[in-house]
């Protein structure tokens, strides 16, 4: 096989920048004959002139120009990826995980990712992602996973922890006649104005969010739409809005103008999962996902029991 050495591509760049092959050896540490050397090796690997030299000038050829700016992505990002484990190497780290995550950080959470950088030698780096985009930067690559609400229903996402499932509650006005009562029926969600989460998720997760029907197929209205859960309540205390949430959210987020009612007939459940992509499975990342399998059955097995 007529494999590219990174030598030559290397060598390439840099002449394309300075188009002279003296100030090219100097950059390379290397001499003028070299350079001469790599360049007609890697012409002859890619079958064709890549440089047009002359007695008074050096330039790349039409075919070269457009090489070089075809590789030299791949280039940087090699020398980027070979940065970043030098660094890793001297600093003793040998991993690092960017975790994006959608509502809740549990304490079990927390200690899973403290027990990974202690016990495992992995550093994490935690950001908050778009309420109705949950999956767009791990499929992107720019975060290795994310902690989201489900459903996933895409092969190229993996769920490697299921977190315990928790009751969706209705947010719905202080003054709203529905907060009356203790509880309401998921037949009504038809007579509410519900509030959707606004982003590129797929209709699937969307729908999961804010059914379009009730069990007996009355459609559900949602007109209005949030980027944060502060604006859905902001949008819920004023008027003639709902929405649903998971307990956890509705007892972190108490406030005066908002009830927040158990639903009857409201079957599926709120719940969270650690998600990364299919093919980017890494050993950290399922290290992180047996922690939180531990962290949890510890939480349940010490739970007071109920008398």
């Amino acid at each position: 096989m007529n494999q590219v050495h990174i030598q030559e591509i290397e060598c390439l760049l840099v002449l394309a920048e300075e188009l002279h092959f003296g100030r090219t050896a100097r950059r390379l540490g290397c001499s003028q004959s070299r350079v001469s050397q790599l360049i007609a090796s890697l012409e002859r690997r890619v079958g064709v002139r890549l440089v047009d030299r002359t007695s008074r000038s050096v330039g790349l050829s039409r075919f070269g120009a457009q090489f070089a700016d075809e590789v030299r992505p791949a280039y940087e990002t090699l020398n980027t990826v070979v940065a970043q484990a030098r660094e890793r190497a001297s600093s003793g780290t040998l991993r690092r995980l960017s975790i994006g995550f959608h509502g809740s950080v549990y304490e079990e959470l927390t200690e899973a990712f403290r027990r990974l950088r202690a016990h495992h030698d992995v550093t994490l780096a935690l950001c908050e992602i778009p309420l109705g985009s949950p999956f767009s930067a791990v499929l992107d690559g720019r975060i290795d996973a994310v902690v989201a609400e489900l459903p996933v229903n895409d092969p190229a996402l993996t769920i490697g922890f299921h977190f315990p499932p928790q009751d969706r509650l209705l947010a719905v006005s202080s003054a709203h006649p529905l907060a009356r009562g203790d509880r309401a029926d998921v037949e009504e969600l038809a007579g509410l104005d519900m509030i959707h989460p606004i982003g590129d998720a797929p209709d699937y997760w969307m729908a999961a969010r804010v059914p379009h029907r009730t069990p007996l197929g009355a459609p559900i209205r949602s007109t209005a739409g949030m980027t944060t859960v502060q604006e859905g309540l902001a949008l819920v205390a004023s008027g003639e809005h709902g929405m649903l949430v998971c307990r956890p959210l509705a007892e972190r987020a108490s406030r005066s103008d908002v009830r927040y009612l158990p639903v009857e007939g409201l079957d599926e459940p709120s719940q969270m999962g650690l998600i990364w992509r299919t093919d980017r499975t890494t050993p950290q990342l399922l290290v992180l996902s047996q922690l939180l399998q531990e962290e949890f059955t510890r939480a349940k097995e010490t739970e007071p029991i109920p008398v």
